[in-house]
């Protein structure tokens, strides 16, 4: 199929009918919470995926009235001290009239509603059948997006059967969903990369797109909490043993990220094809403050076969790129079964939530990695138990929460932590952790300096203060220790790292910042002449200085200067990255742009810019080497139903003639992509 084509039917099909209203969208709002909740994207976390959780909270708003604690903390955008303030006021007061009467809360200032009004509203419950309020919900839409590189990959191009790829050169992607939050919500998502076909293929068990997902949710009937049949995540405790993409990790936002939110279970509606559970799941309220959570998943992994014969077979890694364009590719898709289940059982009273955690994972093919010296304690076999506790306390401005788990024949993890005000002006966050080595969760976000809580004891110190409504700094401090050989570190070690922000907001369009940060951890020596490994302490400055500001009521620009050093081995190299971005709001019709220029003496120096993309879609390409990245974007809204976004975006470097490496590799010194993308709301 032509790519061109392929938009045209796209665009036939988005003009057909479907149960939409008006959905609310304040895309500058997640650039600013980006910068300020992520801090730096250099870190192993989904940065596309929580991103999407962000977007999709400006359309599943938060009702004021009904939230709990758990998902006030979820924003990560309120004190503890805001938290309770709000929860007490409910509770004196009464239901909230409108989300501006946040003002008469004891706590809130303008600056904080400014923040969050884009997050939360103010509503009563509505009455009439389910049906009814599904085809009356306001948040529902249908998206459909394109995108290709316009130089050819080798992949295309390759004469090796095994490595050519099979499908078109575009990237297509649709997604649908209607959601109303605490009542219901029903989606899919089907998705397609670049290479991959659109095929009925049942040897390699794909029928249609790559990649389909669907959901269909119920909350709140009655005893019935929670209820999701298809694809979902789970979210409980501190995501030690079942956490979903809602890690953010250590950011600028030094205080309210550490702590994880007990969610319990969620729609998964992202086109990342791991991650996730496929089958049924359920919150059933067994008598009063206590809940019995159960889910079950059965669903096929990529995985490489170590030893492939009727006798004989084992699961030597698994993949995770979700990349199925040819032959070599293929082999590994779908190889494994994984059932995956469990349940929770939950107190909920007050200040106090705790539970217990037990889960199992069976993997239909034995797991036997390829041995290095790192990966001596990894998990190995056809079956994993855990079994968990947690337990959350509030008190006046202060929260702790704590889980602690353990590995049938294998080892422990533990994290516990408290975040608090102690002053109207001064957040204060404490966490402290201990992986064992040989403890090991699949499905963990807990908070940790690894991308997997493995192997790794810290403790952490995070802080903000404010001076005024003007001036307020934020930082911390972590020091971590790793017991055991990691990659590409063949030694017990240990490091630290530590942020510092200072903020300047003068009104509420001007963001002046300033943000230093420095990570030390030990690292294989790259030159080593003998047999023994060699390993230094390697050290990464990260600087940065950015202006957001206005230069009228319709043109806003932001101006940076990212900077980094690298100590390693006795010697230093250097990164750099310079950039101007401009929107424009003309009503129906806004652009935004970018203009670029970056220098890096190596990857340790690779500079990560957050980009303005389409609407759900997170862009962070790595700036490394040397020269020029821009972008433009245009969104118009041909009526309040019907919006397109078209976005081009070009890399010219300086230093290579080549980009990219394997069958993504492409001739020349540039990159050029587009990507086009239609929402429909009725």
């Amino acid at each position: 199929m032509k790519p061109w084509s392929t938009i045209l039917i796209l665009i036939s099909l988005l003009n057909t009918p479907l149960f939409a209203q008006d959905y609310p969208q304040k895309e500058v709002d997640l650039e600013v919470l980006a910068d300020e909740i992520f801090g730096f994207q250099d870190l192993d976390l989904n940065y596309q995926e929580l991103y999407e959780n962000m977007a999709l909270l400006l359309a599943n708003k938060i009702n004021l009235n009904t939230a709990s604690a758990e998902e006030l903390r979820f924003l990560n955008l309120l004190t503890e001290k805001q938290v309770q303030s709000l929860l007490e006021y409910r509770t004196s007061a009464g239901t909230l009239l409108s989300v501006y009467e946040l003002q008469s809360v004891p706590g809130f200032d303008l600056n904080t509603i400014n923040k969050i009004i884009s997050f939360v509203k103010v509503e009563n419950a509505e009455g009439g059948s389910l049906l009814k309020r599904i085809f009356s919900e306001e948040n529902n839409y249908l998206i459909a997006r394109y995108h290709q590189p316009l130089e050819e990959k080798q992949g295309f191009t390759s004469e090796v059967p095994e490595r050519k790829f099979k499908g078109d050169e575009g990237d297509l992607y649709m997604r649908f969903r209607t959601s109303k939050p605490g009542d219901f919500s029903f989606g899919f998502t089907l998705e397609k990369d670049a290479g991959e076909q659109i095929i009925l293929n049942t040897a390699n068990k794909q029928y249609g797109f790559d990649f389909m997902s669907a959901h269909v949710q119920l909350l709140n009937k009655g005893k019935l909490k929670n209820f999701i049949i298809g694809d979902y995540q789970t979210q409980f405790a501190q995501g030690l043993l079942l956490g979903g993409s809602f890690g953010y990790g250590k950011g600028s936002e030094a205080v309210m990220t550490v702590r994880r939110s007990n969610l319990g279970f969620l729609p998964y509606t992202s086109a990342s094809e791991t991650g996730y559970k496929r089958g049924a799941a359920a919150t059933y309220e067994l008598l009063r403050h206590v809940y019995l959570s159960a889910f079950y998943s059965n669903a096929l992994r990529d995985a490489t076969v170590g030893r492939d014969t009727l006798e004989d077979s084992s699961i030597s890694s698994f993949q995770a790129t979700g990349f199925h364009r040819n032959e070599n590719e293929l082999a590994t898709r779908h190889r494994i079964r994984e059932q995956h289940y469990g349940a929770v059982l939950n107190f909920r009273k007050g200040a106090i939530d705790g539970g217990i955690i037990l889960n199992r994972l069976a993997y239909s093919i034995p797991v036997d990695r390829d041995a290095q010296p790192y990966n001596q304690f990894t998990f190995e076999g056809t079956q994993l138990t855990h079994a968990g506790i947690f337990m959350n306390y509030t008190f006046h401005n202060f929260t702790f929460f704590s889980e602690a788990a353990q590995a049938v024949h294998s080892g422990y993890g533990i994290t516990t932590g408290l975040l608090g005000s102690l002053t109207p002006k001064f957040d204060i966050a404490l966490h402290v952790r201990n992986y064992q080595r040989n403890f090991y969760s699949p499905y963990s976000n807990a908070f940790s300096e690894n991308s997997v809580p493995q192997n790794e004891s810290g403790i952490y110190w995070g802080w903000k203060y404010r001076w005024n409504k003007k001036f307020s700094a934020s930082g911390y401090m972590d020091l971590f220790r790793f017991p055991w050989l990691r990659y590409r570190s063949y030694a017990p070690s240990d490091g630290h790292e530590w942020l510092v922000r200072f903020n300047y907001q003068p009104s509420k369009d001007v963001m002046i910042f300033i943000q230093a940060r420095e990570e030390s951890k030990v690292r294989n020596s790259s030159g080593t002449e003998t047999n023994l490994y060699e390993t230094f302490q390697g050290t990464k400055r990260n600087y940065w200085i950015n202006v957001d500001y206005p230069v009228s009521d319709k043109i806003k620009m932001k101006t940076r200067a990212q900077f980094s050093t690298y100590d390693f081995e006795e010697s230093t190299t250097k990164g750099m990255a310079i950039l101007q971005d401009i929107s424009i709001d003309l009503g129906k019709l806004s652009l935004a742009g970018r203009y670029a220029i970056f220098d890096t003496q190596d990857y340790d120096n690779r500079q990560y810019v957050y980009e303005r993309d389409v609407w759900l879609t997170y862009s962070l390409p790595a700036y490394e080497g040397r020269g020029v990245r821009n972008y433009i974007m245009a969104e118009y809204s041909f009526t309040k139903k019907f919006t397109v976004w078209i976005r081009y975006a070009h890399t010219r470097y300086t230093d290579r003639n080549e980009i990219g490496s394997g069958v993504d590799t492409i001739s020349g010194n540039e990159r050029n992509d587009i990507r086009i993308q239609t929402r429909i709301k009725i």
